[in-house]
């Protein structure tokens, strides 16, 4: 067995050998320690030398983030199948409303593994909306007398060197195995 999980680990990782993310990004993250959903600080230190998925959901959404976040979850599940050494980092763009508990309740809705997925809080609504822009060139906006926040809906690839590599749908035809290549493509990089 062991045999055969290497000969798969070699055959991935020269199947990855010599290619590049087309159009990469090289958007580097700001520096953040914020919350996650179990009470403890968490932030870009703890992801330096890792390659990480970032997304940007609250709990109260009606629309786009049940489905984002259960596509984050059948990701996180298929890179797990592969083997692949990954983390997943969701930032709640309504922090005033999403505390840990209600990020770890609304999680368990998709997963019961939250190992290496981090739902993150504990920051004003400003903060999240500049680390946003300025980070993953995306918009968090919460209109005035309104629960609903308007927010990106991509999935992001961050290196281990803390920048971002390349942006997908996370909404709707996810394209799974072109993230899990280009996972595979950053870890052989390393």
């Amino acid at each position: 067995m062991w045999k055969r999980m290497i000969m798969i680990a070699a055959v991935c990782l020269l199947a990855s050998c010599g290619k590049t993310i087309p159009d990469a990004k090289n958007w580097p993250v700001a520096d953040f320690t914020f919350v996650d959903q179990s009470g403890q600080p968490f932030g870009l230190r703890d992801l330096k030398g890792k390659v990480w998925v970032a997304d940007f959901i609250f709990t109260n959404c009606e629309t786009v983030c049940p489905p984002m976040t259960a596509h984050m979850a059948k990701l996180k599940k298929m890179a797990k199948e592969k083997g692949l050494d990954v983390e997943f980092v969701s930032f709640s763009v309504d922090p005033e409303v999403d505390t840990p508990e209600k990020l770890a309740a609304y999680a368990k809705q998709f997963t019961d593994d939250l190992s290496n997925w981090h739902l993150l809080t504990g920051y004003s609504p400003a903060e999240i909306s500049e680390l946003a822009q300025k980070s993953f060139k995306t918009i968090v906006q919460k209109p005035a007398n309104d629960d609903q926040v308007v927010h990106g809906t991509s999935f992001y690839l961050v290196g281990p060197d803390g920048k971002v590599v390349q942006t997908y749908n996370g909404v709707q035809d996810v394209p799974y195995d072109t993230i899990l290549e280009h996972i595979q493509i950053v870890q052989s990089s390393r």
